[in-house]
């Protein structure tokens, strides 16, 4: 950035997965006078979804967002059974509705009636509301970890992560226990020049988050797997593992 002019910068919209704490709040110092816009979507909802405004990106550190993107579109937050819509400080899946969503998938009927809840279509996301409206990305549906019957959020570790001065990336996939069922591994990117121990990285880990939601493993790497859409492909990361041994 700091070779770079960016005077005629006026507003950063950032989306496509939850965006850590710490880079908001890197992006921030850096760009001070610059707007910084979280947005939420999905391609099934086309250009419906929520967004959080430059005003409140850093009194609602984190959050996408209580106001949805275009008048007609609608969302709310149901239980793990799809019955019941959630209350303040409660987690459930995000689900939306309005003219922009999709019709369906192509010549795929089952897949459109599993994306679709009465009309709602389910985001795949797991979210929590606060007591103001809120919205706030607890992780992937598919990327919660299941430790020991304790539920883990891949999201929440990766932020704790990327809050390490020498750590420059960082993605958390659940690897196969045989007694756990599950276990926490991290991938992580270190900044140029700095290095880490992997007990340290645990360390600074456990003064932050609850010690069952520690990665007990770590895989060093110089860049994480990343589509098009700048998402980073766990499969790819998980099928790694599976393929070295663990």
């Amino acid at each position: 950035l700091d070779a770079t002019a960016l005077r005629s910068l006026r507003l950063l919209d950032y989306g496509g997965a939850a965006m850590a704490p710490a880079l908001i709040r890197q992006l921030r110092e850096r760009l001070p006078g610059v707007g910084l816009v979280q947005t939420y979507g999905l391609t099934e909802a086309g250009p419906g979804g929520t967004y959080l405004p430059a005003e409140d990106a850093l009194v609602r550190l984190g959050s996408i967002g209580r106001r949805c993107a275009g008048e007609f579109t609608e969302f709310r937050v149901v239980d793990a059974d799809g019955q019941n819509v959630v209350g303040a400080d409660e987690v459930g899946e995000l689900l939306l509705r309005g003219p922009a969503v999709m019709d369906g998938y192509l010549d795929d009927p089952a897949a459109t009636d599993t994306a679709f809840d009465d009309g709602w279509l389910r985001s795949g996301d797991i979210v929590r509301l606060d007591a103001d409206g809120y919205l706030y990305v607890v992780d992937r549906k598919k990327d919660i970890i299941v430790r020991g019957g304790y539920n883990i959020s891949s999201a929440e570790v990766e932020a704790v992560l990327l809050s390490h001065p020498d750590i420059l990336d960082a993605a958390v996939v659940g690897i196969a226990h045989p007694r756990l069922g599950e276990d926490v591994h991290a991938f992580v990117v270190m900044r140029d020049g700095a290095s880490l121990d992997p007990a340290d990285a645990s360390s600074f880990a456990a003064e932050r988050i609850a010690d069952f939601k520690v990665p007990r493993g770590y895989t060093f790497v110089d860049t994480l797997p990343r589509n098009a859409a700048g998402k980073v492909l766990k499969p790819q990361l998980r099928d790694s593992l599976t393929h070295s041994g663990g």
